[in-house]
């Protein structure tokens, strides 16, 4: 039976602004199984930086169910919250001065979430040291941090985010302020740490290659779980081209479906509908998203038309004649 590390139960999360209350996310649903990497996707204000925060301790919901790895966020005190954000959850930043403390060595910076969490100096240098090597800083413990490159900082920022041996790593845009050699390059040891440690990966990105590599991307759109791209399984004959973005014309004549050719990519990040396929996702009570592009081109002015057929249900704008007959 798979285990499942994140359940996220109508979230809900409402900020006050002055006299405003602004709703960041509205009955979000979400599953994420052990093992797994996720990236999540979607504009800027879509609510990706709220549920990591969700999740990651910071904030509280408003409403709803959010547990992790069996600690249930919404009845958490102040102590327990400390204690969860120190050895459930490791998070890795998109700035290193959110990462790292420029006046420690880059081996106390990684020694320092296990001093918080009560471990012995003796077995926290060794944890730090062996953290250093697995992501190619060994040697380098007592450089400051003006000495490292961006992605050597973020090499260190990942060792730091690991020490506690989290339950559930939480990335929040790890490469955006890399060159593209260099996050190409930090990317591919996170996909070798998830693997290697057996992690639980949640990444927030705009980078496509990133969510290629994921095993399932999300969007969210408006506060919701909107669609979901995952990778297809090899065709038939033989692997599937590497994940990274390809022309969509060539990738959607790569192979066919039964009944005919696949999909378009994904709408939302651009992912080959060779290596992906992209489902909306139905909440439990039966809410969907439709995707932005069909509400732009076809005029459903609010209201739509669901025809139940024997294996499937249809969407329809309401026509004129169909108001008529109402």
């Amino acid at each position: 039976m798979v285990e499942v590390v994140v359940r996220c139960e109508n979230l809900v999360k409402i900020y006050k602004v002055a006299d405003l209350e602004v709703v960041a996310l509205q009955g979000l649903d979400l599953e994420v199984a052990r093992g797994e990497m996720i990236a999540l996707v979607g504009a800027s204000g879509s609510g990706k930086s709220t549920l990591l925060n969700m999740l990651g301790g910071l904030d509280v919901p408003s409403a709803g169910r959010c547990v992790v790895a069996g600690n249930d966020l919404t009845r958490l005190n102040a102590q327990q919250r400390v204690r969860y954000r120190r050895h459930i959850v490791g998070h890795l930043w998109q700035q290193s001065g959110r990462n790292l403390l420029s006046e420690l060595s880059i081996q106390d910076n990684v020694a320092l979430p296990l001093m918080l969490a009560g471990i012995g100096v003796g077995r926290r240098n060794r944890r730090a040291r062996e953290l250093m090597r697995l992501v190619g800083l060994e040697g380098m413990g007592q450089r400051r941090v003006t000495q490292l490159s961006g992605g050597e900082q973020q090499r260190a920022g990942i060792a730091i985010a690991l020490a506690n041996d989290p339950d559930l790593l939480l990335a929040d845009e790890p490469t955006g302020e890399l060159d593209s050699q260099t996050a190409a390059q930090v990317l591919d040891l996170l996909r070798e740490l998830h693997t290697l440690l057996g992690l639980t990966t949640i990444l927030v990105t705009h980078d496509a290659a990133i969510a290629a590599g994921a095993d399932r991307t999300i969007a969210i759109r408006d506060g919701r779980t909107s669609t979901e791209t995952v990778r297809r399984e090899p065709p038939p004959g033989g692997p599937v081209p590497p994940g990274g973005p390809v022309p969509l014309a060539a990738a959607a004549n790569a192979r066919t479906a039964p009944g005919g050719p696949v999909p378009p990519g994904s709408a939302v990040i651009g992912l080959p509908a060779a290596t992906h396929r992209e489902s909306i996702l139905i909440d439990r009570v039966g809410r969907l998203q439709l995707p932005a592009e069909a509400i732009a081109r076809i005029p459903f002015h609010g209201r739509a038309e669901a025809r139940i057929r024997d294996d499937h249900v249809e969407i329809w704008p309401i026509s004129t004649d169909t108001e008529e007959r109402a």
